[in-house]
């Protein structure tokens, strides 16, 4: 009697997710069950080598292949368990913990199709499934060079961030003050692009998780013969909003560029958009003068510690023996003490009374949270939104914006 009683359908597996074990990922469970229901299936790494080569694999749209840094040393089965759903035409959704970023974008390199970091950060696993359902065999849009108008004059502000010691997160304050200035419009947003000018280290790239290209090489080194034209195809695209000019795909000699090089740049650029950042090396050189001369805000970021301490004192005198407007400095203290840390607030006060300077924006310590958004090539606003040093960015962009309008006001 049974064997005549309709079979109950199975739903068809559309997805599986492939780990050394899932049961570690246990985030992961819960949004392929949000977002697929029971459409979906788990497989060890070996297992999906094998399931690749069977009729079943035709009907999978996406895998999640799910790693941490114990995975870091079977890079290889990785690389080939991507390639063989590429092959295959399934999209993947690569999801790392803890992954170096070598590993990470060398994994990217090899086609993964979404990249979301673990813990997973809320819907967005439902929105990695949505585009690579959407993904069309199309240029990303990130290598799309913008279009730029020839003969335009926006007369943008440029802002500048420098940092005086190593690490004390220049990059991460120039990556998120420009996507937030980028988000900032309520009604429609103004242009923002960032340029790395740190010709050796420069890590905007890998922030925004861009590549880097031969082509900013090729504008670097011939910028008598820059126009709109060649300034806009050295420029990235990233989330439709914000244009960058990463550092270059070598490591190359800081006087590389003159003064008048930097010049054109700056001027080309500020012609263009309505913000320009600029991310610089620690190094003094030639062309900081430059770029000193052109900016409308310098923020010098420092930290609570003696290196920083001295190597403010020495910029604030090679600044001063040269004659330069050292006024347009805004000092930074980044990681500064949180408010009830009474002591900490004491000793940031007594800093700037012995160096003569007024530290005009603290910043919090994000934590670990702000280097997993570095490492992925996220900004803040979109990994940790809810970050305390997120929210200071945030409130600086701001307020910058309603500076230039009501300036623009007055005018």
């Amino acid at each position: 009697m049974s064997s005549s009683m309709p079979q109950p359908e199975t739903a068809p597996i559309v997805a599986c997710t492939i780990s050394r074990d899932v049961q570690n990922f246990d985030l992961l469970i819960e949004d392929m069950e949000d977002a697929l229901g029971e459409s979906w299936g788990d497989l060890g790494f070996a297992e999906a080598l094998a399931f690749f080569g069977q009729p079943e694999a035709n009907n999978m749209e996406f895998v999640a292949l799910a790693i941490d840094e114990t995975d870091e040393d079977n890079l290889v089965l990785m690389t080939e368990i991507i390639t063989q759903a590429k092959s295959r035409n399934i999209k993947v959704i690569l999801i790392a913990e803890d992954v170096t970023p070598a590993a990470l974008h060398s994994l990217l390199r090899q086609g993964a199709d979404e990249f979301v970091p673990y813990p997973l950060p809320e819907g967005e696993l439902a929105q990695a499934i949505a585009r690579v359902r959407a993904i069309e065999e199309a240029p990303a849009p990130a290598a799309n060079a913008p279009q730029l108008k020839a003969g335009a004059s926006k007369d943008g502000a440029l802002i500048v961030v420098h940092g005086l010691a190593g690490g004390t997160g220049s990059t991460t304050l120039a990556v998120n003050l420009a996507w937030e200035l980028a988000c900032v419009g309520k009604n429609e947003s103004p242009s923002v692009c960032l340029l790395d000018l740190d010709l050796q280290f420069g890590a905007v790239a890998t922030f925004l998780d861009l590549p880097r290209r031969e082509v900013v090489y090729d504008m670097l080194s011939d910028t008598e013969n820059m126009d709109e034209e060649i300034f806009g195809q050295a420029l990235l695209t990233f989330g439709d909003k914000l244009q960058v000019l990463t550092a270059p795909t070598d490591m190359l000699p800081l006087d590389l560029i003159t003064s008048e090089d930097v010049n054109r740049i700056l001027t080309i650029a500020r012609n263009q958009f309505d913000y320009v950042i600029v991310d610089m090396p620690s190094t003094l050189v030639q062309w900081s003068e430059a770029v000193l001369s052109n900016a409308h805000v310098y923020f010098a970021m420092l930290e609570l510690d003696m290196r920083s301490a001295q190597n403010t004192l020495r910029f604030k005198r090679a600044l001063q023996s040269e004659e330069l407007p050292v006024e347009k400095l805004r000092y930074v203290m980044n990681r500064a003490p949180k408010f009830t840390d009474l002591s900490g607030k004491g000793r940031v006060k007594r800093m700037a009374e012995s160096l003569s300077i007024s530290i005009d924006v603290q910043l919090p310590d994000g934590g670990k949270p702000i280097t997993q958004a570095n490492d992925h090539g996220t900004p803040l606003a979109n990994s940790a939104p809810k970050s305390p040093l997120r929210r200071e960015i945030a409130k600086l962009a701001t307020s910058i914006h309603d500076l230039k309008g009501d300036q623009a006001q007055a005018a």
